[in-house]
């Protein structure tokens, strides 16, 4: 919101210099993002033409006295505006202009114009920089005094404020100078409307209905008729163009300048063109389109609120107003609107059709109702002052949404006890009252009754008072003191902790973490199943997806990881690591989906950073495998790997991740056409997906401390022949469900025609050890044949010779 100073003025006085006040109003809340100076112009007076003569030797030009208060001085000018009486901007010589053709400043200097001496200038706005117009001179308004600087007419002083979205009563004039005068102690002057009416009333001729008062719960109109388009005064041209905004005519400009002196957008409708002279605020037609005023035709939603006539919609409310009801120089009379409109509404439709305004930032923050009557009013008499006109009896106002507001009850120590402060009642109620609230004391004695100034759409309960309170007696007035109670026990989420040791654990092993978006598209998921490309069941879609990339909630993390290591692999030769935490949401039916916090990791590329002492090994199935074993056990969990059949992953390079009976993840080589799909052809890719939601109960035991064994262990090796088809964790948990083993690992895996084609070598070392005694041989002889009698009974296992 771009605030001018000069304009501030008319309604607060400014005492304390700027970069004051700018400071004041960012600790209140009101960031000034920058202060522009406009203005600058030096050696630049304001003059008044006092004779215009043809120039002797030139049938254009014309020789110009200018009269300077103190002194006159003649000029050789070509403007084609000359006129005796007019006020202007008379640059001396050495003055710095801006040269109309090459737009770079220049520094006048005195010149002799077909024979005539010519020691100045008279400017156009180009020159000056304040506009494009050059086609003849700047007329100053007639109370421009003559030689005053134009620099202190002119000049002035723009803060640019960064309004956050709770306060839309600071997107105008008005609001930033309640501000002010609160932050400095002092009142408020507002304008003071008044204008004639004729004795016709506007109810004769124009009628107004609300089709849809949900999304337009208020809607005021005035007419005035007889009016004259023309160009604004420059007094309100310079004002709107020190505010951001270009001026168009007096009609147009009024409600600008209204909208950002009051906060209130408004719309001047030629009310001729407004068919069966009645307005209706409604629901879009399906398929409905308007012309837009900046010329473009637009489709229309209908959820989308628009004002129409009895034939066809005029205006899209709160955005833009239509081409075919537009103030043109033809308008004489104009019916002047003046509403309030649901703000998620509005919201929706400048977003859906790409049509952000004024208008709309300042609706879909939410303004408040009451302000259409002031701001209608303030128009209405503007409009009159500048365009002509009369404006007929009495104003609309349709208001299906009204509602109360009730006073907040808040108490002395409530405030206090909230921001750690002492103030007294009279300090609250004082602080209160400079920002317009009305405060009342209540029966009990330190409890006072608020009741909110209708401006104030964000004040909803006491906590929104003591901020008030706290910004306008002063942040730096709150009390540095130390907690007077210890800090409470932090109990942290389970779930935070698990994941925060997963991610700590993972990077520790080499891994990089990344973030991506909780939205996936339909075809990177179809694309992590190399033969059917339907997904059973489908995930959640979003109601109103901004693009087919980011179209429903992902299901898993495995898309937009794949999508990571293609992005990367393109710019990265050696290995790639990667893995991301985040939630995944699984669909239910007729309710909303089941969140479960997940794990995913990927793996790609050569084993080893290049160098002449390592190999070129890529990373394999083993990899990712140890990678999962090393991390369950930083959590001091044990599983066990049993078949999978994922068809993400390679059908024989696959396997999944059980604890405690349950399947809680799955590793393996990702299939070949997966990657193919993600466009990954370079290396394969090894992933690993666990669910934490479901590991995180077997993290949350009672840990039991194991002291370290105190007696030697007994090692003994065997090598087992087996059916091809007994895999090695069966074989494992057989071995480890025996009492005195310890430690088992396997260290060969052999097949051959020596053993036979349908049979494989397994061979073991496990240790035999006892916490309380040194085994004998003959102990360990017995643990280790009834091991090797239940893997014969189980399995049809024997040694090999």
């Amino acid at each position: 919101m771009r605030v001018s100073i000069k304009w501030l003025k008319e309604y607060v006085a400014i005492n304390l210099p700027l970069s004051d006040l700018a400071h004041r109003l960012a600790m209140a809340g009101l960031e000034v993002k920058t202060i522009e100076d406009i203005g600058g112009w030096e050696n630049v007076v304001i003059g008044q033409i006092t004779r215009v003569d043809p120039h002797p030797n030139a049938d254009r030009l014309h020789l110009v006295k200018v009269g300077l208060g103190k002194e006159q001085q003649t000029v050789v000018c070509g403007a084609p505006n000359l006129r005796v009486g007019d006020k202007v901007a008379f640059a001396y010589v050495g003055a710095e202009l801006i040269d109309p053709q090459s737009g770079e400043t220049i520094r006048l200097k005195s010149a002799k114009i077909r024979g005539v001496a010519s020691s100045g200038m008279i400017c156009s706005e180009k020159e000056l920089g304040i506009s494009e117009s050059y086609e003849g001179i700047m007329v100053l308004p007639d109370e421009a005094p003559v030689g005053t600087s134009l620099d202190d007419y002119l000049g002035d002083t723009v803060f640019d404020l960064e309004v956050t979205p709770n306060r839309a009563d600071c997107l105008s004039i008005i609001g930033v100078a309640r501000e002010i005068a609160a932050l400095t102690r002092q009142g408020i002057r507002l304008p003071q409307v008044s204008y004639e009416e004729v004795a016709s009333t506007i109810e004769q001729q124009v009628a107004v209905t609300i089709d849809a008062p949900d999304l337009g719960p208020r809607y005021c109109a005035s007419l005035i008729q007889g009016v004259k388009i023309a160009p604004s005064p420059r007094w309100m041209q310079q004002r709107l163009l020190a505010c951001g905004m270009r001026p168009i005519n007096n009609v147009v400009d009024v409600t600008n300048y209204v909208m950002l002196e009051y906060g209130q957008p408004l719309h001047a409708f030629d009310s001729p063109k407004i068919k069966g002279s009645q307005i209706i605020v409604r629901r879009a037609g399906s398929g409905e389109a308007i012309v837009s005023l900046d010329g473009v035709e637009r489709m229309l939603a209908s959820n989308m609120l628009v004002i129409a006539d009895k034939e066809r919609a005029v205006a899209i409310a709160g955005v833009m107003g239509g081409a075919n009801s537009e103030v043109s120089q033809e308008t004489t009379s104009v019916l002047l609107e003046a509403a309030n409109f649901n703000p998620v509404s509005i919201h929706y439709t400048a977003r859906s059709l790409l049509l952000p305004s004024e208008a709309s930032m300042r609706f879909e923050r939410g303004i408040s109702p009451e302000l259409t009557i002031p701001a209608l009013r303030r128009a209405t008499e503007l409009i009159i002052k500048l365009a002509g006109g009369k404006a007929a009896k009495g104003i609309i106002d349709v208001y299906p949404g009204r509602k109360e507001r009730s006073p907040i009850l808040t108490s002395t120590e409530g405030i206090n006890q909230f921001l750690g402060t002492g103030f007294s009642q009279d300090q609250i109620i004082g602080a209160l009252t400079l920002l317009g609230f009305e405060v009342e004391v209540a029966d009990s004695a330190s409890e006072v009754r608020v009741t909110i100034p209708y401006w104030r759409g964000d004040i909803q309960q006491a906590v929104d008072l003591a901020e008030e309170v706290a910004r306008i007696i002063g942040y730096d007035e709150i009390p540095q003191t130390l907690l007077s109670k210890s800090l409470p026990r932090q109990n942290p989420e389970p779930i935070a902790a698990l994941k925060e040791k997963v991610g700590r654990s993972l990077t520790g092993f080499g891994f990089q973490e990344v973030i991506t978006y909780s939205l996936v598209g339909l075809e990177a998921l179809k694309r992590l199943s190399p033969d059917s490309h339907a997904l059973k069941p489908l995930p959640l879609r979003l109601a109103n997806p901004m693009t087919t990339e980011q179209e429903y909630l992902r299901p898993n993390l495995r898309a937009n990881l794949l999508v990571a290591l293609a992005g990367n692999r393109k710019h990265e030769e050696g290995s790639i690591r990667l893995f991301e935490l985040g939630k995944v949401y699984l669909p239910r039916q007729n309710d909303l989906p089941e969140e479960r916090e997940v794990v995913c990791g990927i793996l790609s590329g050569p084993r080893f950073e290049r160098s002449w002492q390592a190999q070129d090994e890529s990373f394999d199935f083993f990899d990712v495998k140890g990678v999962v074993e090393g991390l369950l056990t930083k959590l001091d969990v044990e599983a066990s790997l049993e078949e999978a059949q994922d068809e993400s992953l390679h059908p024989t390079k696959q396997v999944a991740i059980v604890l405690a009976g349950s399947r809680v993840g799955v590793l393996g080589e990702v299939h070949p056409q997966v990657l193919k799909a993600f466009d990954i052809t370079d290396d394969a890719a090894y992933l690993f997906e666990i669910d934490l939601t479901s590991l995180l109960p077997l993290t949350l035991g009672q840990k039991m401390f194991q002291p370290i064994p105190r007696f030697p262990a007994t090692i003994r090796d065997i090598a087992l022949v087996v059916g091809a088809e007994v895999t090695h964790q069966q074989v494992l948990d057989i071995i480890k469900g025996f009492p005195l083993v310890g430690k088992v690992s396997l260290f060969d895996v052999y097949t051959g025609e020596q053993i036979g084609g349908s049979k494989k070598s397994l061979a073991y070392r496990i240790a035999f050890q006892s916490l309380t005694y040194t085994l004998t041989d003959e102990e360990v002889d017995k643990v280790q044949e009834q091991i090797l009698s239940k893997l014969a009974k189980e399995f049809g296992a024997t040694l090999r010779a």
